[in-house]
């Protein structure tokens, strides 16, 4: 659910994390969240895509945010045959990348029991899409660019968190999270396409292949991801971890691509969090998650079409009474180059 759930991973990615700190937690006789009424609770930023503190009961909170994403690769491709190793006969195909999405959300929050909170998150996608493209060994150094963009209502997110324990006797404390991911964004498989052509020796034009004429906003799959948050307040750090499991569920496309059944996820977080005074706090952290191949269904079943990915970030974060930051800078190469997402809690009742 990054970036799509959120890019779905990635998506990116999915956000809005923070969670409550104080000394009185740390054996507490109240939920995690609950701070104490003579004291306000100290926020602390932990990553992007889950939440550690409980919404009180009967309390509304609205969040809105606006997030940056940005992702660049160059992929090199060979159409030809090797003669001896590394000496390659036929076309190269060498292409630069560049992903641009900026993200506006409203996420409404309620808590609905002292243990139980519900959330429901509202994206307004923005992305745009350049791509150079130069043909090597071919006469005409002419560059083949492209670009195209797109701006709809991104995939609406609905969650529950539920705490587990209380805390007590030196436990962590344990939430239990469930994210489903609609299809609300606009669908890959349904936007305008266009054929890209070149001009071969003879003058004559030739398709190469199709383009997006509008970038999509949403991944086009529903998906649902439960997973377990953990949390072990040490005075004056905060140590927190996350696992989860990304369902991206397999749908019919149409006629000509057939039934699809896009990648899971295995997803791990992990890091701490420390409070620099009563107003301000810092925290960095690393995801990782592992996506795994996506099938389509053909006439010789369900086939692979690409190996695994791994996707893994650096993460760090502040906390002040104005916003709180979360920054991401990628760690592999599938990841996102950086996320950078800006956020304001207001609470009501």
């Amino acid at each position: 659910m990054r970036q799509g759930m959120g890019n779905l991973a990635v998506g990116g990615l999915l956000l809005g994390t923070v969670f409550s700190v104080s000394a009185q937690e740390q054996v507490p006789e109240k939920p995690v969240g609950e701070a104490p009424e003579e004291e306000p609770a100290q926020e602390i930023v932990i990553g992007f895509d889950q939440r550690g503190v409980l919404t009180p009961k009967g309390q509304l909170v609205v969040e809105p945010s606006l997030g940056y994403t940005n992702n660049s690769s160059t992929q090199v491709a060979i159409e030809g045959f090797t003669i001896i190793p590394s000496i390659a006969v036929g076309l190269i195909n060498v292409s630069e990348v560049q992903r641009d999405t900026l993200t506006a959300a409203l996420a409404f929050r309620l808590g609905l029991t002292h243990r139980l909170e519900a959330e429901v998150r509202v994206p307004y996608v923005y992305k745009k899409e350049r791509v150079r493209e130069r043909r090597i060994f071919e006469p005409s150094p002419v560059n083949i660019i492209r670009t195209s963009e797109g701006h709809a209502l991104g995939d609406v997110e609905l969650s529950l968190r539920y705490q587990l324990n209380k805390g007590l006797d030196g436990w962590p404390f344990f939430i239990f999270n469930l994210r489903g991911k609609t299809t609300t964004g606009t669908d890959p498989f349904e936007v305008d396409r266009r054929e890209l052509t070149i001009e071969d020796d003879d003058g004559n034009l030739v398709t190469i292949g199709e383009v997006f004429k509008e970038q999509p906003t949403g991944s086009g799959f529903w998906a649902v991801e439960p997973s377990i948050t953990m949390i072990a307040p040490s005075d004056p750090a905060v140590f927190y971890g996350n696992l989860s499991y990304l369902w991206n569920m397999e749908r019919d496309v149409n006629e000509e691509i057939g039934r699809v059944d896009p990648g899971d996820g295995v997803g791990l977080s992990f890091g701490m969090g420390v409070g620099v005074n009563d107003r301000i706090s810092l925290s960095l952290g690393y995801d990782h998650t592992v996506i795994f191949e996506t099938e389509r269904e053909n006439d010789s079943g369900l086939e692979p079409q690409f190996d695994y990915l791994q996707v893994g970030s650096y993460q760090f974060g502040f906390s002040t009474p104005v916003a709180n930051l979360s920054v991401a800078v990628g760690a592999t190469e599938a990841a996102p180059d950086i996320q950078v997402e800006v956020r304001k809690p207001f609470r009501f009742f």
